[in-house]
């Protein structure tokens, strides 16, 4: 590895970093619905000032000497989808493979394997006749969400641990799944559950139903498909077909209130819904997510999924693309929680703070990052978050953690999972003060107590994307440029 001294000026209050970098060449890392308020900890409520619950959240980054100007990130020009080669930041930073290794497998033992009571977020829950289950549970709200089932699901095939993933997978068959066909959410999964199994809110929020397919079909090609809920490819199949293709079905959830659902996809739109819930269109209206726009699996379901709807996922990541832009702000980059289909934000009935930049926008980064980073299609993702990253680079170094969209702090304490989502923003930003959003999360710790399932949860899936771990797993024999999605 070719390395290169990379140093920062002091910014407004930000340290100054000294790093090491190598070139960017031979990149690839080798080894009205009240009742959802959201899927992730947007339903917490904000956390506690300082969020001392959380061991990374509220340290500052290690200050440095001061140095003179550094190196601009430069993103591939092809996606790592075609060429195989996933960059690895830390390791650019002039760290080594050895101790981001063990720091990525600290974050996964501590938080799928850890003490109980201050660390672990997945715990055991018996057996069944599929065999083993385990639930990811939110300490703080001490409930189980399909948010974290999925995003679980997702470390784990990336991390090759089949054990935890097929516990985990069962769990959610066997709990969250409506598998009953008169049900509004038959095919779909509970978005909100009691560690016992019984649901809370049987509503789906999608962005579960999104990861939970990707997962299950990176599943398919690493581990191969088994039998009966192990047949992964059948799986994501199914869930596929519902999201795109299921006709509205009447009925009653959560003990008795009547609901219809409908797909989970706006059709006309071609874009995820915030909910399929047609009771929160009659208040709300029907809306979007903007963390939810998800357009690096759509190519991936566009390349592998249901060949009937191809097409149409190939076209929901051109939307998502343009929605992206659309639902920034021009100045500070700040994606609002909820969103219309037009990109404006959406103040919910129940809510009127979900037209601010709270805990479900953070991810929004992520997803255009790492679209930008396997597929490389739209610059206009490069522009994002090199706009992102100056606004938080003007806050300071232990920026807040929800703003108004013009860029106004609203709460008055950080966030691990704000800092693990800028970290990702690196990936598709080229202006120098990235390099300080990606070892600001180097030099953080996996969180414990009370609020470590969220941030916990953002934290790992960043170190994974920022060491080149976090990749498409292609099908068994299947060169990276030989897929379908190879076109565009």
């Amino acid at each position: 590895m070719n390395l290169r001294k990379i140093t920062f000026p002091v910014a407004s209050s930000w340290f100054a970093l000294t790093v090491f970098a190598c070139t960017p060449s031979n990149q690839g890392s080798q080894v009205g619905a009240p009742q959802q308020a959201s899927a992730s900890q947007e339903a917490q409520g904000p956390a506690p000032a300082g969020a001392s619950s959380q061991a990374g959240a509220a340290q500052a980054p290690p200050a440095a000497e001061p140095a003179p100007q550094g190196q601009p990130l430069r993103p591939a020009a092809k996606g790592a989808f075609f060429t195989g080669e996933y960059r690895n930041l830390f390791a650019e930073l002039g760290h080594k493979p050895a101790d981001i290794d063990a720091k990525i497998a600290k974050a996964y033992e501590q938080l799928f394997h850890g003490e109980p009571k201050e660390q672990a977020v997945l715990f055991a829950a018996g057996k069944n006749a599929n065999g083993p289950k385990a639930y990811i549970m939110d300490i703080g709200n001490n409930d189980v969400r399909s948010e974290g089932m999925s995003y679980g699901m997702m470390i784990a095939v990336q991390v090759d641990r089949k054990d935890d993933f097929d516990a985990l997978w069962n769990w959610a068959k066997s709990h969250m799944h409506h598998a009953n066909a008169r049900h509004p959410g038959f095919g779909y999964f509970s978005w909100q559950m009691r560690p016992d199994g019984t649901a809370i809110d049987e509503n789906p929020a999608p962005d579960a139903e999104e990861y939970f397919a990707t997962a299950l079909l990176f599943a398919s090609h690493r581990w191969g498909n088994g039998k009966g809920i192990y047949d992964y490819r059948k799986e994501a199949f199914a869930i596929l077909d519902a999201m795109k293709n299921r006709k509205s079905i009447a009925g009653t959830v959560n003990k008795g209130k009547k609901a219809t659902l409908v797909s989970l996809f706006n059709p006309e739109h071609k874009m995820v819904r915030f909910t399929p819930d047609t009771n929160n269109f009659s208040t709300n209206g029907d809306h979007t997510d903007p963390s939810y726009h998800l357009p690096a699996f759509y190519e991936l379901w566009a390349a592998w999924g249901p060949e009937a709807d191809r097409a149409f996922w190939a076209e929901a990541a051109k939307v998502s693309r343009d929605f992206f832009v659309k639902t920034t702000h021009p100045q500070t980059g700040l994606s609002p929680d909820y969103a219309n289909f037009d990109g404006t934000p959406k103040a919910a009935s129940w809510d009127a703070g979900t037209a601010n930049f709270r805990y479900d926008a953070f991810r929004t980064a992520m997803n255009w990052a790492v679209d930008a980073a396997w597929w490389a299609k739209d610059p206009r993702e490069i522009e994002l978050s090199d706009r992102l990253l100056a606004f938080f680079e003007s806050q300071g170094p232990k920026y807040k953690a929800n703003f108004t969209l013009d860029g106004k702090p609203l709460v008055d304490h950080d966030s691990l999972g704000l800092v693990s989502m800028n970290g990702v923003a690196a990936l598709a930003a080229t202006h120098p003060r990235a390099w300080r959003f990606v070892e600001d999360l180097y030099q953080r710790e996996p969180p414990t107590g009370k609020w470590r399932y969220y941030d916990g949860m953002l934290y790992t899936m960043a170190l994974l994307h920022l060491s080149g771990k976090f990749r498409v797993i292609m099908p068994p024999a299947q060169p990276a440029a030989a897929a379908a999605a190879s076109k565009g």
